[in-house]
């Protein structure tokens, strides 16, 4: 690393840096922050709980309950602990339901970024790492890469794709530097299992746990890359030593596909239960899609090491623990037409 490097701030770890993290009640949140802690970060935790556990957070960080949305909060934080580096990883992640809260959508999603931004500019922030998501690509053909034009097929999709447009005229007006992630369908503890909108690997699980049958939309045939967290939230911290990784976006996650039919399997054989699919109506969604991690393993050694068997077997210990969860209804539905039936019922 060059005295540059070090001068414009690339030489993280230093004892008691301060890091906002986003989100951090969350799943993939909740990892982030202990792995910064690990490293010796000082963290402040940001997180308005309403997908989150507050015992999700490990208790080293600074824990404030709140949303990206409450623009004084936002500003009383960077005035308060002069950030360094912030991760934002709030966001609410339902991809098949953002058609019908549009929006709840951008304004949690697309609006509470821009708090984020804003402050981060205001307040002289070396880098700004967002979790974007695979849904920027759309229906594009497989393997994606970084490369791949983003035209996402729903609103989800829409909001990573702007705060990631906003990032990049943000660093040509004002000189915010940023790393942003794409992953995709992370699973592993501390995921919220009762949240039936997302996170299928987590619905098949408190399903079973409740005694119910799978719930798959259309025939199961649709594939993903499913991605255990020990394989993203490390790469996404180490990141901010990396020099290369800083204004750059990044595909991360597993490489291998499976169909939604062979990973209700899988958590079926984890979980000790035969595989009880309920085959629902289809919605719209991408069929198949698959991204290209290139970039990741030539600029910052990521590697995928944990297959399907191994990380499911892994969540199912801990769920068994944690025992099922009540799964809620989303009650703001902004568009009713066309909404999914199983979207409605209790």
């Amino acid at each position: 690393m060059t005295e540059m490097d070090r001068r414009e701030g690339l030489s993280p770890g230093v004892a008691g840096t301060p890091v906002l993290v986003t989100g951090a009640a969350g799943f993939i949140g909740s990892h982030v922050v202990s792995e910064l802690l690990e490293r010796g970060y000082r963290v402040a935790a940001l997180d308005d709980l309403s997908g989150g556990f507050r015992g999700n957070v490990d208790e080293r960080a600074t824990f404030v309950e709140g949303s990206v949305l409450d623009v004084d909060l936002v500003n009383g934080l960077f005035d308060e602990h002069r950030f360094t580096y912030v991760f934002h990883l709030a966001a609410y992640a339902a991809e098949g339901l953002s058609h019908f809260i549009k929006r709840f959508n951008y304004q949690n999603n697309l609006i509470g970024s821009v708090n984020l931004i804003n402050a981060s500019v205001n307040h002289d922030v070396r880098c700004f790492v967002f979790t974007s998501s695979i849904a920027v690509y759309g229906h594009a053909h497989s393997p994606v890469t970084e490369e791949t034009p983003a035209i996402p097929v729903d609103p989800y999709g829409v909001a990573k794709l702007a705060v990631e447009q906003e990032l990049r005229i943000t660093r040509e007006m004002f000189g915010l530097r940023s790393i942003i992630f794409r992953p995709h369908n992370v699973y592993g503890e501390r995921q919220n299992i009762a949240d039936r909108y997302r996170n299928v690997v987590g619905i098949f699980m408190n399903q079973i746990l409740r005694g119910e049958p799978l719930s798959i939309f259309g025939d199961g045939t649709q594939s993903r890359a499913f991605s255990y967290i020990s394989d993203v939230a490390p790469v996404m911290v180490d990141a901010l030593s990396r020099a290369e990784a800083y204004d750059q976006v990044f595909n991360i996650g597993a490489g291998r596909t499976y169909t939604i039919n062979e990973l209700g399997q899988a958590v079926s054989r984890s979980m000790g239960v035969p595989f009880r699919p309920r085959y629902l109506p289809a919605r719209s969604e991408v069929q198949h899609i698959h991204a290209s991690h290139d970039k990741a393993n030539s600029l910052l050694g990521y590697e995928s090491r944990v297959g399907l068997e191994e990380g499911i077997d892994a969540m199912a210990t801990w769920v068994k623990q944690v025992g099922a969860r009540e799964s809620t209804r989303f009650t703001a539905i902004e568009i009713e037409r066309k909404l999914p039936t199983a979207y409605k019922s209790d």
